[in-house]
């Protein structure tokens, strides 16, 4: 348990954050699995693509606040995209 004032002040501060980040890298998720659940459900590409541009959206706004790092957003864009050209390929509606 923090003494300072100052201390308080920052274990308080670092509660909040926490619970921030928590929040913002669930939305990520729930938006991945939107998209994923899409996909198996063979849904048209326009509805997909449009799930998946919110996801993106998620995404950037993670990397943006610093919850999720540059490298690791990036790789996980490019997962979802690849599964997506693979979907539209094999169901072109």
């Amino acid at each position: 348990m923090p003494n300072l004032k100052s201390a308080k002040k920052r274990a308080i501060q670092g509660e909040k954050r926490r619970a921030t980040n928590t929040a913002r890298k669930s939305a990520v998720r729930s938006a991945v699995k939107k998209v994923m659940q899409a996909l198996e459900a063979g849904s048209s590409a326009e509805e997909t693509k449009a799930l998946l541009r919110e996801a993106e959206a998620q995404l950037a706004r993670a990397k943006g606040k610093g919850v999720v790092t540059e490298n690791a957003a990036s790789r996980k864009l490019a997962v979802w995209q690849r599964r997506l050209r693979k979907h539209t390929a094999l169901n072109p509606r």
